[in-house]
């Protein structure tokens, strides 16, 4: 499995969140898609959007479309626990 960043998720995210004093890095955007805690396949199809715990308040959630053995990371976001699952 390959795991491609688009510039927005690689370059324009990281910065603008770590103005926001959220850091997020390659390798905890690949945790969460190999190993969520949630998984939402159906409300934006065909992308997939997986969750993860990053601290007890908030979850990463990382939007991404899988083509064959590529999965392309489209952007990923902080949220409140809570909000979505």
């Amino acid at each position: 499995m390959k795991i491609v960043f688009t510039r927005h998720a690689s370059v324009d995210k990281v910065a603008m969140l770590k103005r926001h004093k959220f850091v997020v890095g390659r390798k905890l955007i690949e945790s969460v898609i190999k190993y969520p805690e949630d998984e939402d396949k159906e409300s934006d199809f065909p992308k997939i959007i997986a969750s993860k715990t990053i601290d007890e308040k908030h979850v990463l959630r990382v939007v991404y479309k899988r083509k064959g053995d590529i999965i392309t990371v489209i952007t990923f976001y902080p949220a409140r626990k809570g909000r979505y699952y």
